[in-house]
């Protein structure tokens, strides 16, 4: 982790672990808290797949980016977006398309103020402090306004974030509201934990980090995944396991099959 602490924001709990910081440390990043170190390291223990599961969720957001600027979009909300590491939505999408505008939104305090660092300078990208669970305050915000316009297509990004909702929050009428505030030709992409595939590993990790503080996980099966896109049509190959995504390389796709199926992952579009 890196010496300067200048990043930390005041009043942040240094002893509660937060799920992007984990996942931060995860990916190989140098912005998360001893806390959050410990649970990154009995998560590997408990599920040694993890540092590759995390690998491969950024693996589909590049490649989700890079298909939606092959399509024109030039805008992206990305919500939850966690503490940018390397191949952020907006280094992906400005190197495809120069001039992209992009808004992350991420509720972690750490997550917002070092992702302010990282994009100060570039006006075409800004960083919002919500809960992706009060769609109003993000959709409405001057911020986000300022930047994305609604009437040309967008790409929203909610990858690894839907199964942290749970059922009796109703994450169907929440997506539902993110759905109809996009315009035509947008698109929406979703990587969730697949509930086909979760074993007693993934559980106790998972039940660790919520009784630390972490949020429960939701795992779900792939039509209730799928229904999280409404009427949007789901481009090809659909609804798969995000390694099974339209992969480029090695990096998109990991040597232990369990691994590749431990998330769904697909992009739809709005008519």
């Amino acid at each position: 982790m890196t010496q300067d602490q200048s990043w930390i924001p005041q009043n942040v709990d240094v002893s509660v672990p937060s799920a992007a910081r984990v996942y931060d440390y995860l990916l190989g990043g140098a912005h998360n808290f001893a806390v959050d170190r410990l649970m990154g390291d009995k998560a590997e223990e408990m599920m040694p797949n993890s540092r590759n599961a995390a690998r491969l969720n950024r693996a589909f957001l590049r490649r989700a980016v890079r298909f939606m600027t092959d399509q024109g979009v030039r805008q992206f909300l990305d919500i939850g977006s966690g503490i940018p590491t390397v191949a952020n939505v907006h280094e992906v999408a400005q190197e495809q398309a120069p001039g992209s505008r992009v808004v992350y939104v991420d509720r972690d305090p750490v997550a917002v103020a070092h992702g302010e660092l990282i994009v100060a300078g570039n006006d075409q990208v800004s960083v919002l402090q919500a809960d992706m669970r009060d769609p109003d305050s993000i959709l409405t915000n001057p911020e986000v306004r300022r930047l994305l316009d609604f009437d040309q297509p967008i790409g929203l990004l909610l990858l690894f974030m839907v199964h942290w909702v749970p059922d009796e929050a109703d994450p169907q009428s929440l997506l539902k509201r993110y759905r109809e505030a996009l315009p035509s030709g947008s698109y929406l992409a979703i990587s969730h934990m697949a509930g086909d595939h979760v074993n007693d590993e993934a559980r106790a990790v998972t039940d660790r980090m919520s009784k630390s503080g972490g949020g429960d996980v939701t795992y779900r099966d792939r039509h209730e995944v799928e229904a999280f896109f409404g009427d949007f049509e789901l481009v090809e190959p659909g609804l798969v396991k995000f390694a099974e995504w339209r992969p480029t390389g090695p990096g998109d796709i990991s040597d232990d099959p369990a691994v590749n199926r431990i998330a769904f992952a697909g992009v739809g579009r709005k008519p």
